[in-house]
């Protein structure tokens, strides 16, 4: 969008980037405020984002990095956590299906803006097992099950009208009880590495990073 400048020309959406600013001061974290195992200081965040009503505050981007090298990233919902790692459901024959399949490294960011907070977790990933994938599959809205066998996810496809004749064909062979597809299931990221990050003044933001050495966690703070 152009916006009008003081003597009434135009200026671009450029110039309008290069001025944006914020000074952070919510909040501050230190070593003696955060937890000794990054999942309790995780949960603690994650409470204080839902508590605070933020919006969609289970958001996480997912980035993976395919066999090409190219790295890919996009919003998933952390649907379980918990000391065996993170869990998300989706496509396995999706993108992000096929390059965890080949490379199961990969990394989850959590941005509550309003807290003025990021959450960085690095590791690998594999399938949860079935039975875990079925009780959540069970426990979706019926659209939502339906969907799932709807949509080729991440297969070009000619038009929104394949996904709606897709869902009607779905909806009348399963009904009311449509199982768990089989291409359909849920990952797991094992944590080892975190990094917690509180915005603070004068772009000297409060980094801790978690690292795993020996079965143990290792904390150490990180140069903004």
């Amino acid at each position: 969008m152009l916006r009008l400048r003081n003597n009434g020309a135009m200026s671009s959406p450029n110039e309008s980037l290069a001025a944006l600013r914020k000074s952070y001061e919510r909040a501050e974290l230190d070593e003696t405020r955060s937890a000794a195992d990054p999942l309790a200081q995780f949960e603690r965040w994650l409470a204080e984002a839902i508590d605070a009503r933020l919006p969609e505050p289970n958001a996480m981007t997912l980035a993976t990095v395919g066999g090409d090298l190219r790295p890919s990233t996009r919003i998933v919902l952390i649907k379980g956590f918990d000391a065996r790692g993170i869990v998300w459901y989706t496509n396995y024959e999706s993108r992000k299906g096929r390059e965890l399949a080949g490379n199961p490294n990969a990394a989850l960011q959590f941005h509550w803006v309003e807290l003025e907070r990021v959450v960085r977790i690095e590791g690998r990933v594999h399938k949860v097992d079935e039975a875990e994938s079925d009780a959540y599959f069970a426990s979706r809205p019926l659209d939502s099950r339906i969907g799932a066998w709807a949509s080729p996810q991440s297969e070009v496809i000619a038009g929104r009208d394949v996904l709606v004749k897709n869902v009607a064909v779905q909806a009348a062979r399963h009904l009311l009880s449509p199982p768990r597809p089989p291409h359909w299931g849920g990952f797991r990221l094992v944590p080892d590495r975190w990094e917690f990050w509180q915005g603070r003044r004068s772009r000297l933001h409060d980094r801790l990073r978690y690292r795993s050495e020996g079965g143990a966690w290792v904390r150490e703070r990180l140069a903004p």
